[in-house]
């Protein structure tokens, strides 16, 4: 019996300790988990310090330049200042037909310098507008084959060359079914740009051409002009007093006429959209005072 209790006695001491120290055990870990957060904090927390350390330090570094840049040109305009007003001293002993000569001479350039940006604004709005023009033309034209009919900008001018086979019949100044629908597509283009002047050409190659009342080359490059404008004056109805005709015959030849394809690309309608030339030498005129 009594080693019964004494063994009974020993297990319960036993068990007291081994929850005593699974309690302590856990607290501790508990700590040390929650020692092990605060530090991991605090290092994230002295990594940003570092990173917010840097770039004040590359902030004050770029404002010290910038300051020292503005120093420098503080230094270099009173520099400058204190050599005008010498200058300016040098310049008071001058007389006044010579300060009136100065004075009218800077005037010219600022006149010439102000004509000459003028000129270069006018020609800049002139190659748009001949660019969207040329654009329109070629929207409207486009499911036509490029060696037929061709819209280009040469020196500032824009030229549409037709060629010969899809506007008149062949050796004659009669105009094909075909004519209709192509002046009608440049036409409508034309139309919606009221201010445009433009001339009509006639082309032809070098083989010599007679018949009817067409005596050449000159009768028959004028006579298809004439019907090309007369044509989109009545059925068109564009301004008959922004356009004109012209027969060049054989004499401006865009390919060889040696050959035939070179004498298929010279027989040809151009039409020609003019410069505003009255706008041009407006520019050229004295400004009034």
């Amino acid at each position: 019996m009594k080693l019964t209790n004494i063994f009974l006695t020993a297990s319960i001491t036993m068990l007291s300790f081994s929850c005593v120290s699974s309690k302590k055990y856990q607290a501790l870990t508990d700590k040390y988990n929650e020692l092990n957060t605060s530090l991991t904090g605090t290092q994230a927390d002295l990594r940003t310090c570092r990173d917010d350390k840097a770039e004040l330090e590359r902030q004050r570094a770029a404002n010290e330049a910038r300051i020292k840049g503005l120093e420098d040109q503080t230094k270099y305009l009173k520099e400058n200042n204190t050599q005008a007003l010498k200058q300016l001293q040098d310049l008071s002993v001058i007389s006044s037909s010579q300060a009136e000569s100065i004075k009218k001479s800077m005037e010219n350039i600022g006149a010439k310098d102000s004509y000459i940006q003028t000129l270069q604004q006018q020609m800049a709005q002139k190659d748009s507008l001949n660019m969207a023009l040329v654009m329109n033309l070629k929207g409207a034209i486009g499911n036509m084959a490029d060696e037929d009919i061709n819209v280009k900008v040469d020196k500032g001018v824009v030229f549409i060359d037709i060629s010969d086979k899809l506007l008149f019949k062949t050796g004659s100044y009669d105009v094909t079914d075909r004519a209709t629908e192509v002046l009608g597509k440049v036409a409508l283009v034309l139309k919606n740009q009221p201010d445009i002047e433009f001339m009509v050409e006639g082309h032809t190659d070098n083989i010599p051409f007679s018949r009817g009342i067409l005596v050449d080359n000159w009768d028959l490059s004028a006579k298809r002009a004439t019907t090309i404008v007369r044509l989109l004056q009545k059925k068109y109805a564009l301004d008959p007093a922004k356009m004109s005709a012209a027969g060049r015959a054989e004499y401006h030849p865009i390919g060889s006429n040696d050959t035939p394809e070179g004498r298929a690309a010279n027989r040809r309608t151009r039409i020609v959209i003019l410069p505003q030339l009255d706008q041009f030498f407006k520019l050229l005129e004295p400004a009034k005072s």
